[in-house]
């Protein structure tokens, strides 16, 4: 009885101890199965020769090339100056700083960098190529990044929340520090070390001013001590009335000496906690944030001031365009363009005017933002929102990669075809001296980092773009699902299939044909498109979709309030005619009737139903598709996914009924066949919407 007593517990402590439960992230080193790949990896693995040079970060890469191999491979990597069979690193001042090669020359692996940061993204290439599975034997890689700063944006606050946060509290145990240093800050900074992110801004752009006291840049301090052998700089989110808040002046205004000296002293201070500390993030004059505009100056006459205090230490300012005033005659989508392009080529030159990606907010689907392709003489940076805060939190799978792609990839004309976004952000359009992308980040304190265990991708993906824009999404999926989920080939084609299509899901049962901002109020969760009063007429949705008898959506065309006016002619033309353009941002510019016929042959009431029905069908497929790959991927993981599908399910149903129900109001006919009515009611819709906004 003992006995079996005593194998029992150990197989069920054995199949815990190899539960996978998504803390490795895609870094996951296990003993490699296909034995043929093994044995091409061993004949390239036999010794590490470092002719480099020796420096934290270069010693970071080789343990982190010797833990990798011995996980992957079951082999000791030793350092030896053998002449074939190794790996080994080299200075090659040819080559652009923070860029590589890997190639095989004469029986060894070359990895060759002039900088250390190089080596450290070399080397975490080479791993990459041994998890996919793919041959070295003629590798010939050269990479360098096409975006000097990829950042991170984290959005947490001093009391360990986080704002628009979706997977548990902030990583960030500000109590503990600068004391403890939690092995976590350690694996966070080589993950993100491992998809070539530079830099993090610690804290949310709703800034409070004590991250500017002693106490927590000494806390900051610790942060940035543990993530610099991995490459990764920190900045600070900061707030704009710290001179009256901290400093007890009586004004904030930047023009005032006083101020100006305040700032220079403070960032004095900063740099001597940190020295290679990066900068301040400042979100100004936007929701009740502090800014310049309070005492009549211009969003330039704050972010040079700022530049001015930074400049002897090198460190950059980067100033957020989201900016918009409650006008109830106005439109958000025209505001940053207004108050922002005035001020082009005033700006100090270690300034940089971080963008968000659209016009609005992080919607499901947005047309680029007018500034990109706007703003020649000033360095313009991307803002992409990785947690999902308008895509369905953590219940929702949606493959982001593919938003931030679309968005890179569209042609501002801003000197002629060919202006892509991705080329305006990475400087080649205007030769823009300092370039940046920054990521909002979906990372908490859930073991998995992410909530939902597909949200890594997300993370991964935007890291991979941020390095290069022309990776294609399906790579990115490709590589991921090896290093995460799966290599067993049939389960990975289902698992590719459900992300590439996720995100059109996603659309189709909440924001289909353009429409945008129909979330609910405050916390963006759920649909409350009847929503008609808050503190802002800015925040409800009827201000949007401006749904009536004749029709739905926005006329941003001339007819209108000429929105689309504030993009180059050959975009204009794009969008300009409902009747010819991409249905996917038709109600972002027009105003269309509901008996409008659309090139898919459908009015727009029948294609509107189509699309909501649709993106409930296709959460339900992948559902059954995901049900597939039991066999190939972890227990654990495949039924925390199994979960978060099934209320993405519900909530896909949830969207459908409320959306249709409610503009059925107006259009006044009938669901088209063969959908069927919605069994619940608009009235018992709304009941549900009222539960999502109780506190």
């Amino acid at each position: 009885m003992l006995k079996i007593i005593t194998i029992f517990f150990f197989t069920i402590l054995f199949f815990k101890a190899n539960a996978d439960d998504g803390y490795r992230l895609w870094l996951k080193y296990d003993l490699l199965k296909n034995t043929s790949q093994k044995s091409e990896y061993k004949r390239f693995t036999n010794f590490i020769d470092n002719q480099f040079g020796e420096s934290t970060i270069v010693n970071t890469a080789q343990k982190e090339l010797k833990n990798g191999l011995a996980g992957m491979l079951g082999i000791a990597l030793q350092s030896s100056s053998k002449k074939v069979g190794g790996i080994v690193l080299k200075k090659d001042l040819t080559i652009p700083k923070e860029g590589y090669k890997i190639q095989n020359i004469g029986g060894n692996i070359i990895i060759s960098a002039q900088t250390d940061k190089g080596i450290l993204y070399g080397i975490f290439d080479f791993l990459r190529q041994i998890q996919t599975e793919s041959s070295i034997s003629t590798i010939n890689i050269s990479s360098s990044p096409k975006i000097q700063l990829r950042m991170l944006n984290h959005w947490d606050n001093v009391l360990g929340t986080i704002e628009r946060g979706y997977a548990g509290s902030s990583l960030w145990k500000w109590y503990e520090l600068p004391e403890n240093i939690d092995p976590r800050y350690l694996e966070y900074a080589r993950a993100n070390a491992s998809i070539g992110i530079n830099a993090v801004v610690l804290n949310n752009v709703n800034a409070s001013a004590r991250f500017l006291t002693k106490e927590y840049l000494a806390k900051v301090k610790a942060l940035a001590d543990a993530f610099r052998p991995y490459g990764i700089q920190v900045f600070l989110s900061v707030n704009f009335a710290s001179p009256k808040i901290l400093g007890k002046l009586k004004t904030s205004d930047p023009l005032d000496p006083q101020v100006r000296a305040w700032w220079n002293n403070k960032a004095q201070e900063v740099y001597s906690f940190i020295p290679d500390f990066g900068g301040f993030l400042v979100k100004a004059n936007s929701e009740g944030e502090p800014g310049p505009q309070e005492y009549g100056r211009t969003h330039a006459d704050g972010a040079n001031m700022l530049a001015e205090a930074v400049k002897p230490f090198n460190g950059l300012v980067i100033w957020r365009a989201f900016v918009y005033g409650p006008d109830p005659k106005g439109d958000r989508f025209k505001e940053a363009y207004n108050d922002f392009k005035p001020l082009d080529g005033t700006f100090a030159k270690n300034v940089i005017v971080q963008v968000k990606n659209g016009p609005i907010d992080f919607m499901p689907r947005e047309p680029f933002h007018p500034l990109f392709g706007a703003m020649p003489r000033t360095p313009l940076a991307m803002e992409f929102q990785i947690t999902q805060e308008y895509l369905g939190f953590s219940t929702n799978l949606v493959f982001l990669p593919l938003l931030f792609k679309e968005t890179l990839e569209t042609d501002t004309y801003a000197t002629g075809k060919g202006s892509t976004v991705a080329k305006v952000i990475d400087g080649s359009v205007h030769n823009y001296p300092i370039t940046a992308i920054a990521g909002v980040a979906n990372t908490g304190s859930d073991r998995n980092w992410t909530g939902h265990l597909m949200s890594q991708a997300n993370w991964y993906g935007y890291g991979r773009l941020a390095w290069n824009h022309e990776i294609s999404p399906e790579q990115i999926a490709d590589e991921w699902i090896k290093m995460t989920l799966t290599k067993d080939q049939s389960s990975h084609k289902i698992v590719k299939n459900i992300l590439l299509k996720s995100r059109e899901t996603y659309v189709n049962f909440t924001n289909p044909l353009g429409l945008h901002h129909i979330m609910g109020q405050s916390i963006h969760f759920g649909m409350e498109p009847w929503l008609e009063k808050s503190a802002r007429p800015d925040w409800t949705a009827i201000y949007y979709h401006r749904a009536d008898s004749l029709g739905i959506g926005f006329d941003r065309t001339s007819k209108g309030n000429n929105a689309l006016g504030l993009y180059a002619q050959e975009v204009q033309n794009q969008w300009n005619n409902p009747q010819k353009m991409d249905l996917n941002y038709l109600l972002w510019f027009h105003h269309v009737a509901w008996n409008q016929k659309l090139s898919t042959g459908k009015t727009l009431w029948d294609e509107l139903c189509a699309r909501y029905y649709t993106g409930v069908t296709e959460v339900e497929k992948m559902q059954n598709e995901w049900n597939q790959v039991k066999s190939n991927v972890d227990a654990e993981i495949f039924e925390d996914v199994k979960g978060r599908l099934a209320a993405q399910h519900r909530e896909a149903l949830n969207w459908r009924d409320a959306c249709v129900l409610y503009f059925q109001t107006y259009s006044k006919q009938p669901i088209p066949a063969p959908f069927k009515k919605p069994e619940r009611t608009l009235d018992e819709m709304k009941k549900i919407v009222e539960i999502y906004q109780l506190k």
